[in-house]
């Protein structure tokens, strides 16, 4: 098994009514969920950028995209294998992406509007763990 391989993706439900809309990202059920609590945040990209170029050799992360499209593409800097999966708020997903794996979300050139993602990171940010990557350009 090759460390892409390892990457998970969860089905989400979302339940909309005349209000807007509801979606749980991560319910606290998810496989290599830490004990202690890391950072929760929001990513947004405009059409034409990307977000991420990326890896962290020791905190995994969990991705929702909950607004628009992205194309996330992964590589491993150790055996340089690469993989891309499009990702869709219409169809809601939480993308478990572990510790030293590579990774970008390109919101491509012509993309009709932006779009905004929910992370968990199982730590706390620490510039020492994120090593700059190119997965894509």
């Amino acid at each position: 098994m090759t460390l892409i391989d390892t990457v998970r993706f969860i089905p989400r439900r979302l339940i909309a009514d005349q209000r807007g809309w509801f979606l749980k990202v991560l319910d606290g059920g998810e496989e290599h969920l830490p004990e202690h609590v890391g950072e929760v945040y929001l990513t947004l990209a405009v059409p034409g950028q990307a977000r991420g170029n990326h890896y962290h050799p020791h905190c995994a992360e969990w991705f929702s995209v909950v607004q628009g499209r992205a194309l996330l593409m992964v590589a491993d800097p150790v055996t340089g294998a690469r993989a891309e999966w499009w990702l869709d708020a219409a169809d809601p997903q939480t993308v478990y992406m572990p510790a030293g794996l590579a990774h970008v979300f390109v919101n491509p050139d012509g993309a009709k509007s932006d779009f905004l993602l929910v992370a968990y990171a199982a730590d706390r940010y620490d510039p020492a763990d994120t090593i700059p990557f190119a997965v894509a350009s």
